[in-house]
């Protein structure tokens, strides 16, 4: 999620925590891995610089800690490092959704060199907003995927959620509430399965698929009984396409007819696994 949308890590630094950082548009990722001879590679989660290439204003590394398995002292190699290679200053965000951890790396470290005292800044429960209101989820959909992780057996949280990134393009909904899935508690998923399968709720997650599979199996006989499996392939060719935009596929205009003139929903189903798994169209459709 913070690779995809480096904005979230500064709005993290600038607004929930703080910190000081150059006022410019210009965001950019960066290699992980990194060295200062005479010594080991080291690699970190993520690294982002601000400002232009040739003179790079800030550098900003960010780490995703679920426990204290990572020595403090790493991070503050991590940072000295990078600042002996851009020669700018270095801010390590460590993300820690256990409060236990967040306490552990919160902690100021002696890195051994004379008056170098490292300090991370960390976002640990308490600084994830509890985020209730879906205009708000829609503004800031990344941030309220975290309050998702964290606050999450809060129904409000969810709720707001699910009808807040309804309001934002398909692609971008499918891949938040992936990232919200993915990194909530088998509890919080729970919630958010109860609450978009009892929904008109589009097929964004694994589960979703799952059970969305399923019921065109199911459907098959009932929808030729009762007329319905005109209504149910329209929603599954959509269902497919959906995939297919959001991994970045370009779907020819005879393939998107191709898929919503079906009317075979074991066809349709069997597409809509491949969508999520093919590497190329032609893979997907073994033309």
């Amino acid at each position: 999620m913070f690779a995809d949308g480096p904005q979230l890590v500064m709005k993290i630094l600038r607004d929930l925590l703080g910190v000081d950082l150059p006022d410019t548009p210009l965001i950019r990722r960066e290699s992980a891995s990194f060295n200062t001879r005479n010594s080991e590679d080291i690699a970190s989660d993520l690294i982002f610089t601000l400002g232009p290439p040739q003179n790079t204003a800030h550098a900003v590394i960010v780490e995703i800690q679920q426990d204290q398995s990572k020595e403090p002292k790493q991070l503050a190699r991590y940072a000295a490092a990078l600042w002996l290679q851009l020669k700018c200053d270095v801010t390590v965000l460590v993300v820690c959704p256990d409060r236990a951890a967040a306490d552990f790396y919160a902690k100021p470290v002696d890195s051994g060199l004379n008056g170098y005292l490292f300090r991370a800044c960390v976002l640990g429960p308490d600084g994830v907003p509890i985020i209730t209101d879906p205009q708000e989820v829609a503004a800031a959909p990344g941030l309220a995927a975290l309050s998702v992780m964290i606050h999450g057996r809060n129904r409000k949280v969810v709720e707001a959620f699910t009808q807040g990134v309804s309001n934002i393009p398909d692609r971008h909904a499918l891949k938040y509430t992936e990232y919200a899935y993915s990194m909530a508690a088998p509890a919080i998923r729970r919630l958010m399965e109860e609450i978009m399968t009892s929904t008109d709720w589009p097929v964004y997650t694994p589960w979703a698929r799952e059970h969305y599979g399923r019921g065109l199996q199911e459907g098959v006989a009932e929808g030729k009984a009762e007329g319905k499996a005109e209504g149910k392939a329209e929603e599954a060719a959509k269902s497919v396409l959906l995939v297919l935009d959001a991994r970045g596929f370009e779907v020819p205009d005879d393939t998107r007819a191709r898929i919503t003139s079906c009317t075979d929903l074991a066809q349709l189903h069997s597409w809509l696994v491949l969508a999520a798994t093919a590497q190329t169209l032609q893979g997907m459709f073994g033309d």
